[in-house]
């Protein structure tokens, strides 16, 4: 039996991954490697809800604003380097947590991507031109002709998601939707997936009361420092776009506030819908410390 452990916690944003991820690091003698797409990156450290300093000294924390966020960082990039540090984690540790709330980066550490071509940079930059000065709505035209399967299933409102598509399109030749063969890779530790699950009203309330403490902890002073960034996929993220909006005078700031609560929302209700497809993840409640570590002791698959 594999003694090397990947504990896997998911949820909605919001819904209390730090605060577990953190005792179960602590109980686990364990490092945190995050799963977070946008965490990842420096700079960001209000808008995201990267850990406080105080809970980043109570467990040693990885993938936490150590890139740039000029830095195109795909799910690929994620998957090579994530299961690098894993290897040199488990090296000196039986047990690793891995926590966020992006589920293409959890799919990435526990099944694998896809094979798919490295960016071309040259056409990156002309992509990301040519979103500048016709919209996403052209690019997303084009995608439509050249992979109209992609094209029904794509989130289009996410620039990042569509842009690789069209890239992978335009290098190869192909549809990208014909090169997503979704096959599982091996992976030589054991994942064991703890997911958070909490009433829709609870976590509503929650949310809200998160971006109003993000507003008072410089989320606006934040954005800023980073306006002249705004087309970077890194920042196309909520929290950045509403803000921007502001900074361009076609919102109040009230309404931006108002929106970053009610696309927060949205947001978390769409990582709720991605997760509860998986049906490896054993679902508790928030403060069911004592039963996720029995499920976990418990789980020697």
């Amino acid at each position: 039996m594999n003694t090397k452990r990947l504990i896997v916690v998911v949820g909605a944003t919001g819904s209390g991954k730090t605060d577990l991820s953190i005792r179960l690091a602590r109980y686990f003698d364990a490092p945190i490697l995050s799963t977070d797409s946008r965490q990842i990156y420096r700079g960001l450290p209000i808008g995201t809800a990267q850990p406080t300093a105080g809970q980043l000294a109570a467990a040693e924390h990885h993938f936490i604003a150590t890139h740039d966020i000029t830095e195109n960082f795909s799910c690929g990039e994620f998957e090579v380097q994530a299961l690098a540090l894993l290897d040199r984690l488990f090296a000196s540790h039986n047990t690793v947590i891995a926590v966020g709330g992006s589920g293409l980066y959890v799919q990435a550490l526990c099944e694998g991507m896809d094979d798919l071509p490295h960016a071309d940079v040259q056409l990156r930059e002309e992509l990301n031109r040519r979103l500048d000065s016709e919209g996403l709505g052209s690019l997303l035209e084009e995608l439509r002709r050249l992979d109209p399967e992609y094209y029904d299933k794509v989130d289009r409102n996410n620039p990042a998601r569509v842009l690789r598509a069209l890239e992978v399109c335009l290098q190869t030749g192909r549809p990208y939707s014909s090169m997503r063969t979704g096959e599982r890779r091996k992976r030589d530790f054991r994942i064991v997936k703890i997911g958070i699950e909490m009433d829709r009203d609870v976590l509503y309330d929650r949310i809200n009361r998160r971006v109003d403490a993000m507003v008072a902890d410089g989320l606006e002073e934040e954005a800023r420092a980073v306006y002249r960034f705004r087309n970077l996929n890194s920042l196309q993220t909520v929290g950045y776009k509403e803000m921007f909006e502001y900074f361009d005078g076609t919102i109040s700031f009230e309404e931006a506030v108002d929106l970053i609560k009610r696309n927060t929302r949205r947001y978390a209700k769409r990582q709720m819908t991605w997760f509860r497809r998986d049906g490896g993840i054993r679902w508790f409640s928030n403060g069911e410390f004592d039963a996720v570590v029995k499920y976990v002791l418990d789980n020697k698959i």
